[in-house]
């Protein structure tokens, strides 16, 4: 399966999913992420990297931007928002069936958005990755056949 997060910026959110996920080493599990308004070739932001590192998650990472090909490769698109995924599927017709919020996709939540970190101090990131945290795991409970 090929699961494809989605943020902003492809700074903080996203990035900190997409090594999460991948630090799990699930067999045909293959993940990549994007930001709507990333730069290309930017880099993670330094809070993001300083809790990654603290639960020990390596991660190499360079921003992107969201391109039909990666819609194309994706079975699976998790946004952090839903303004995010609203842009997924007014701008990707191909992108329809396969697009949800990361929270709408794995438990009903009554706020469909991840908290975005961007700015905040380090304790304020170490929160947004706990809440991804949890969300995947239900995401690998729910692919895995546990749901």
């Amino acid at each position: 399966m090929n699961i494809y997060f989605v943020c902003t910026g492809n700074t903080c959110r996203s990035p900190m999913a997409e090594a999460i996920l991948k630090h799990k080493n699930i067999d045909g599990v293959h993940v990549k992420s994007a930001g709507i308004y990333a730069l290309e070739g930017g880099k993670i932001s330094e809070n993001s990297k300083t809790v990654l590192e603290q639960e020990s998650i390596q991660f190499q990472h360079t921003t992107r931007q969201v391109k039909n090909e990666d819609i194309e490769w994706a079975d699976l698109i998790l946004t952090m928002t839903t303004a995010h995924r609203d842009m997924i599927l007014q701008l990707f017709e191909n992108a329809q069936g396969k697009t949800y919020t990361l929270k709408e996709y794995v438990a009903p939540y009554s706020s469909l958005d991840v908290s975005d970190p961007y700015g905040g101090d380090l304790n304020t990131y170490k929160n947004t990755y706990d809440e991804l945290n949890r969300l995947i795991e239900e995401l690998v409970n729910k692919i895995s056949g546990g749901d």
